[in-house]
């Protein structure tokens, strides 16, 4: 490994942490004066929930144009200095290359595009029902921008190998386009439905993307670690913000482009099935809602008080910091695992 990888990812942590805390004041005052509050559902659809987060109401959303933002612009900037300053310090801290992170970047920008539409339209009460896009538009969005990033697996980069851990590679043809296109979409789904209590969808990326920077450290991708970091950097400097009470939410502009991107790098770090393992609790917070709907729909019974788990654990009187703290270790503890699963299986599997 280039000692400098370690330098890279790190230092681009510490100026992406920086930068993002020096304009969310601007944000905040943006978001604020325009009144791009959350919307609460009404109390009759989702009683448990309103019950819970009525003092919630207002509260701006697309904080998460702080991670997204910043993480652009960093690439743009140190690019530019690449370019004209490619020996020096900071033209070296260039992680945009057409091979590690210009897919994951332009997936990461392109869904949180499509988020802040559907965030400016959950604030002025546009679409079914007044709460922004519906199920079924973001699964086709989310479709149709995982097919892209299949399409540039599968055809550009010549690429069908799926690893097993401690198994091996397989080559599986047009296969990997379904599996890919499922891999994101659920991933987006699930980042999505933890993205409910202040921090914590904030800080279950936050282990996650750090699994995932030591991964591509491991596996000698530079950038792609350093892209992880820049990402890291930017969700501390909005976990400041966000944590109770959150000051504003992440909002999908925040959830569904780093849950989009998050799927990403399961797939170019061919670590499919560790994702489960290093998200888990994302893995969770859908399986929850999951079983409600079946549950509901089968026995006409409800399983939990009510859904995504966290909100379970409201219910029955646990303190939303109590619920995200002890979200954030276990995804601490998965994401280690996995990580560890990553390394033990190099070392079985000869790879």
């Amino acid at each position: 490994m280039d000692p400098f990888a370690i330098v890279k990812a790190l230092s681009l942590a510490a100026i992406s942490f920086v930068i993002a805390i020096a304009w969310t004041p601007l944000l905040t005052h943006f978001l604020y004066k325009y009144k791009l509050g959350k919307q609460i559902r009404d109390e009759a659809s989702t009683p448990v929930f309103s019950g819970l987060h009525a003092k919630k109401s207002g509260t701006p959303v697309m904080g998460g144009l702080i991670i997204w933002v910043t993480v652009l612009v960093l690439a743009l900037v140190f690019l530019v200095l690449a370019i004209f300053w490619p020996e020096s310090f900071w033209g070296r801290l260039s992680f945009l290359t057409r091979s590690q992170t210009l897919l994951p970047l332009g997936a990461l920008v392109a869904s949180a595009i499509v988020g802040v539409i559907d965030d400016l339209w959950n604030v002025r009460r546009i679409g079914p029902h007044g709460g922004g896009l519906s199920i079924k538009h973001r699964l086709i969005i989310y479709t149709a921008i995982s097919a892209i990033g299949a399409w540039w697996f599968y055809v550009k980069l010549d690429w069908d190998l799926l690893h097993i851990p401690f198994v091996g590679d397989f080559n599986i043809g047009p296969w990997y386009i379904l599996i890919f296109i499922f891999a994101i979409v659920a991933t987006a789904f699930s980042v999505n439905e933890t993205d409910g209590l202040d921090g914590l969808a904030g800080g279950t990326l936050l282990t996650s993307f750090g699994a995932y920077a030591a991964i591509a450290l491991i596996e000698g991708r530079t950038e792609l670690a350093a892209f992880c970091a820049a990402i890291m950097g930017a969700l501390l400097a909005f976990l400041w913000f966000n944590i109770n009470p959150a000051r504003f939410f992440m909002g999908d502009t925040g959830a569904m482009s780093l849950g989009v991107t998050l799927g990403i790098m399961a797939m170019l770090t061919n670590t499919l099935f560790l994702l489960p393992i290093i998200g888990f609790i994302f893995v969770i917070e859908s399986l929850s809602v999951i079983v409600q709907l079946t549950s509901k729909k089968l026995r006409h019974k409800k399983i939990f008080h009510s859904t995504p788990i966290h909100h379970h654990f409201e219910a029955i009187g646990w303190p939303e910091p109590k619920i995200v703290m002890r979200f954030w270790v276990i995804s601490m503890v998965t994401g280690a695992v996995g990580v560890a699963l990553f390394v033990l299986d190099k070392i079985v599997t000869g790879a």
